[in-house]
């Protein structure tokens, strides 16, 4: 149910859809854009439907795949493996039919080296677009421009051989940085938003937003402690430059301009007052804050990060919330390896009843684990380099397995990465039959979210419990009062009510585990091992 006071997006639930694993509907085994039109009506469609509101796509541009779709070789364009412009357009025809929002990934930072705009840039020093992108001369002596690093490890500077200068890249050689100083590389990246806004999009996800600028003269970043090159580094002069307010005030004002669009912006790091630095008006509409993504699985953890969120958000400022995406490792396999169903239905109550816009990751709603990879079926870059320190992103990238089949419904081909070993027996149509599954209780979490008014509308009152195992907190809003109560440990627990809240008439909205009725003025709620529980009263 969405707000009439507030916009779709702040209410919503929005899904997201790494598109090469999500439904392949040629054999090809990668995931489609025709794939994905098949399967709306799993994520809302009667009678058996998920429930989203809408789904972020990743890239499907078309790319050399460097970085699989992250190194973009034409912005306004389909990547014949993913369909066409007409299968676009169509997705987002079936998408609002159903009440569906399309949000598009866009990777404004850098292209690929494919793109036609480098291949100008490259070609001569006197090229009108050589200074699209960041070249600079070599060091007296030789040397590279500065000390700047590659995210994906080593130095940050290619070497041109025919134009005699390097070229900056903070991810991979392949994947050079635009020069956004640059007036014309600026009109027509914003070109490219009004392209997409121009055929239907509801938004957009905006990588690593806060790379877009480089300090003028390219000085030298400053030391700093860590294990990689990259992080061996301060980076004050190649991200979060002042810069970036005005680019993102021209990006809101032509979003603004279109009715109820959205914006959400990843940016390097997990600190909640960088990321409210960069949303609010004439910003971006969100930012996200991946502390969750490395919190323990601790109460008091998930606490200070919603807290210290909180604290950082201006008044215009709107939270947002995501437990796993395609960057980092399934959060069911960060905390809940011993009992995955488990701590996935406490981890889904979690967040799906915070302030704020949750973000779901494809294969969350039937907890779905990392996937185990040899280093010989790693694609992904950084995996391959850093192995085995570091396993790279193809674990939690493989393909959503729908059913119990040889291709899991994915493919009827070979899967471009392997589906998990466990498919035939974690998959969606095993669990879509089953009233205690994940997916089950992901339903009916969504359903309940729906129709709360306390869950969307209202605020955040943390509980003190008193205790190391359960997180407590109430939503409040005019029409209704919301309780949350989560075990996150193995062991029964209880929670004490303070005694304005044990004198109110509770119902139990939602379980993940089997309760008897709450008493009436009882201070006390008895917690089974894993068990989250959503109580609702009168305001």
């Amino acid at each position: 149910m969405n707000s009439p006071s507030r916009p779709w997006w702040m209410t919503g639930v929005i899904y997201h859809v790494y598109l090469r694993s999500f439904a392949d509907s040629n054999g090809d085994g990668i995931g489609d854009l025709p794939g994905l039109i098949r399967r709306l009506d799993y994520l809302k469609g009667l009678p058996d439907l998920l429930g989203i509101d809408a789904i972020w796509v990743s890239p499907f541009f078309p790319s050399p795949d460097r970085d699989f779709g992250y190194d973009a070789a034409d912005y306004t364009a389909v990547d014949p493996r993913y369909g066409t412009l007409a299968d676009f357009d169509r997705l987002v025809n079936e998408a609002h039919r159903r009440g569906i929002r399309v949000l598009l990934d866009l990777v404004f930072n850098h292209t690929s080296d494919q793109h036609p705009w480098f291949l100008e840039s490259r070609s001569s020093r006197t090229n009108p677009k050589r200074d699209w992108y960041v070249w600079r001369h070599a060091k007296p002596g030789g040397g590279m421009p500065n000390n700047w690093q590659s995210v994906f490890g080593g130095r940050a500077w290619q070497w041109d051989e025919a134009t005699g200068q390097y070229y900056y890249h903070l991810f991979l050689k392949e994947q050079p940085d635009l020069n956004w100083h640059n007036p014309d590389v600026r009109a027509a990246l914003m070109q490219v938003v009004r392209f997409w806004l121009d055929r239907g999009v509801d938004g957009f996800r905006l990588d690593v937003f806060n790379a877009w600028f480089e300090r003028s003269g390219l000085p030298d970043n400053p030391p700093a402690l860590g294990l990689r090159g990259f992080d061996r580094q301060r980076h004050v002069n190649d991200i979060d430059q002042p810069e970036m307010f005005d680019a993102m005030a021209e990006l809101r004002g032509i979003l603004d301009s279109y009715p109820d669009r959205t914006s959400v912006g990843e940016l390097f790091g997990h600190d909640p007052t960088k990321a409210a630095f960069y949303c609010g008006r004439h910003k971006l509409h969100m930012v996200f804050n991946f502390r969750f993504t490395d919190c323990r699985w601790r109460p008091r953890a998930f606490l200070d990060a919603v807290e210290r969120w909180d604290q950082a958000l201006k008044a215009d400022g709107w939270p947002c919330y995501v437990l796993s995406n395609h960057d980092v490792s399934r959060a069911v396999s960060r905390y809940g390896r011993t009992h995955p169903d488990a701590v996935a239905k406490v981890a889904a109550a979690m967040l799906l009843t915070l302030r704020g816009t949750p973000f779901m990751y494809y294969g969350e709603e039937i907890a779905l684990l990392d996937t185990p990879l040899r280093r010989s079926q790693l694609l992904d870059p950084p995996g391959r380099r850093y192995w085995p320190v570091y396993r790279g992103r193809d674990p939690n990238r493989a393909p959503l397995p729908w059913d119990s089949s040889d291709g899991a419904g994915f493919t009827t081909g070979q899967p471009w990465l392997p589906l998990h070993p466990d498919h035939r027996s974690r998959n969606i149509a095993v669990q879509r039959g089953d009233p205690r599954s994940v997916l089950s209780f992901y339903r009916s979490m969504l359903a309940l979210r729906r129709g709360a008014p306390a869950l969307t509308e209202g605020s955040f009152e943390a509980i003190d419990t008193h205790s190391p195992r359960v997180l407590a907190y109430l939503r409040r809003s005019d029409r209704q009062t919301a309780l949350v109560a989560l075990n996150l440990s193995a062991a029964p627990a209880s929670l004490t009510l303070p005694p304005e809240l044990a004198a109110r008439k509770w119902n139990v909205a939602l379980s993940a585990l089997p309760v008897p009725e709450i008493p009436a003025r009882s201070d006390m709620v008895s917690l089974a091992g894993f068990q989250a529980m959503i109580l609702t009263s009168d305001p």
